[in-house]
C-alpha cells in the first residue's frame, strides 16, 4: 500500500505524518482519516483553493488534473508546479511526499 509523507506544518502536523493510504483515494480523504484536517471549504467538490497541497515527490504518479482543477489552482496561495487539489488528486501505487502550504486563500482573507 502506497504512503503519504506529509511534512511537518506548524497548524496540521508539527512533526509531520506518515500514512498508508489505499491506491483510488484522494489526498484529503486519507489525510482527513488519519486527524490531518485539510481545510475544505467547497466539502470536496473542486469549487475552491482550501485543500491545495504541493507534491514534492511522486507528482508524475497522479492522474493529470483536469480543467476545473486548473482554473481553480490559478487562484490557490504560494502555487507550485507541482500544486494539487487534494481532494481531487488520487493516489496511485507510488509513495507521495507532501507539503502542505503555510496559508490558504481563506485564511489570507480571514488575517486582513
Amino acid at each position: 500500500m502506497p504512503q503519504i509523507i506529509f511534512l511537518p506544518h506548524d497548524e496540521l502536523c508539527p512533526e509531520g505524518k506518515v500514512i498508508e493510504a489505499e491506491p483510488g483515494v484522494t489526498i484529503c480523504d486519507a489525510a482527513l482519516a488519519n486527524g490531518i484536517e485539510i481545510e475544505h471549504a467547497c466539502e470536496k467538490s473542486c469549487a475552491c483553493t482550501t485543500c491545495h497541497v504541493i507534491v514534492r515527490e511522486g507528482f508524475n504518479s497522479l492522474e493529470e488534473s483536469d480543467e476545473l482543477e486548473d482554473d481553480m489552482l490559478d487562484k490557490a496561495w504560494g502555487l507550485e508546479p507541482e500544486s494539487r487539489l487534494s481532494c481531487q488528486a488520487m493516489v496511485s501505487d507510488e509513495d507521495l511526499v507532501v507539503e502542505l502550504p503555510r496559508y490558504t486563500l481563506n485564511q489570507v482573507s480571514e488575517r486582513h
